[in-house]
């Protein structure tokens, strides 16, 4: 499933074409995706302008003029695709109709952009913009890791007494919006934290250092555009490159490469999810 920076690069693509344009044509070709679609989505959306294309956690948000906030979430094969706009040097024509385009933006300025999703795990919402922050899919969000609100104390706070490891408290969203599997993964190793541990029991003075971990992978990532693993796409359809970046995720059996480490990279699982680490640097 796209994580925070897979999504970020997605509403980065999105913004030149959508924001201060008009949507002149809503097409929902069903009825249905994770969840029912909105009533009346394609009419409530057709005619709307695109006022703001922000994030808040793993969902993109996109503020209209009629008062109300478009929420997307991509789920594990969501692609939101642009075509019929130019992106950087170039210039794509609009597709044929696919099988798994379910919902199709036709924007006043001739773009197109298209949510395409084969194993419709995604969702589409629309509510009033002064009450999204009550919204059942995000009132419960913690904080962003990118935003001033994570910071050294909260972490430290709300990781305090907390039994459940430490990759597990990271990886809940109540505690730190948008991360997922493979960036916990990635600034445990990068802090030479041991993802097993009780968050509870690790040191404020660490726990602490993570925070500009975390947000040093994040930001990473988004400059590589994201991880490519199977189906995300960016929204000019390009791969994301992070993934060859990677020190530990999807290396079991590799060298670990911390400098002066000659450990193993390991795979475990915990709750039935794959976990990478070097038991050799993570204590």
């Amino acid at each position: 499933m796209p994580e925070l920076p897979e999504v970020e690069t997605v509403r980065r693509g999105l913004a030149p074409v959508m924001e201060g344009q008009a949507i002149a044509r809503a097409d929902v070709r069903r009825p249905d995706l994770r969840w029912p679609l909105p009533q009346g989505m394609a009419a409530r959306l057709t005619g709307a302008r695109v006022e703001r294309l922000g994030r808040r956690s793993k969902y993109l948000l996109a503020d209209l003029s009629t008062g109300e906030t478009l929420i997307v979430h991509l789920g594990m094969s969501g692609r939101m695709l642009v075509s019929g706009a130019r992106l950087g040097a170039f210039a794509r024509d609009h597709p044929p109709a696919h099988a798994h385009d379910h919902v199709v933006l036709d924007m006043k300025s001739g773009a197109r952009v298209t949510f395409n999703d084969a194993r419709r795990f995604g969702a589409m919402d629309l509510t009033a913009t002064a009450a999204l922050d009550a919204h059942w899919l995000l009132r419960d969000i913690g904080p962003e890791p990118l935003g001033n609100a994570f910071h050294e104390d909260y972490l430290v706070a709300r990781l305090k007494g907390r039994r459940m490891p430490v990759k597990a408290a990271l990886l809940d969203q109540r505690i730190v919006a948008g991360l997922g599997n493979i960036y916990v993964c990635e600034a445990l190793h990068r802090a030479g934290i041991d993802p097993r541990r009780r968050a509870g029991r690790i040191a404020a003075r660490r726990v602490a250092a993570l925070v500009p971990v975390i947000r040093a992978v994040l930001e990473e990532a988004i400059a590589a555009g994201g991880s490519s693993l199977r189906d995300y796409r960016r929204s000019d359809g390009e791969l994301g490159y992070f993934q060859h970046g990677f020190r530990v995720y999807g290396r079991e059996g590799m060298p670990c490469p911390a400098a002066g480490c000659a450990g193993t990279v390991r795979r475990i699982v915990q709750s039935g999810r794959s976990t990478f680490l070097c038991p050799r640097c993570q204590r």
